[in-house]
C-alpha cells in the first residue's frame, strides 16, 4: 500500500509559485519526475496544484529535488 498524504489547501499554491521560480512548465516537471521513475503526467500533476489529487509521499519528495525546494 503507497503511502499518501492529504495536501492541505496550500500545497498546490506553493508548488506553482516554485514551479514557477524554477521557470518551469507542469510538462517539465513532470517529465523530470519521470526521468527519476516517478509516474506523474502533466495531467495529474495539474490536478495536484490545484488541490485535486493526493500526492504519493515518494513524488512529494521527488518535487523538493526537482523544484529545489526545502522544508522543516
Amino acid at each position: 500500500m503507497t503511502q499518501r498524504i492529504v495536501q492541505d489547501q496550500n500545497i498546490g499554491k506553493n508548488l506553482r509559485i516554485l514551479r514557477l521560480k524554477a521557470d518551469m512548465t507542469q510538462e517539465q516537471v513532470s517529465q523530470k519526475l519521470q526521468l527519476m521513475g516517478l509516474p506523474m503526467s502533466r495531467e495529474i500533476y495539474a490536478q495536484i496544484e490545484m488541490g485535486r489529487h493526493h500526492i504519493p509521499i515518494t513524488v512529494l519528495q521527488g518535487l523538493k529535488i526537482v523544484l529545489k525546494a526545502e522544508w522543516d
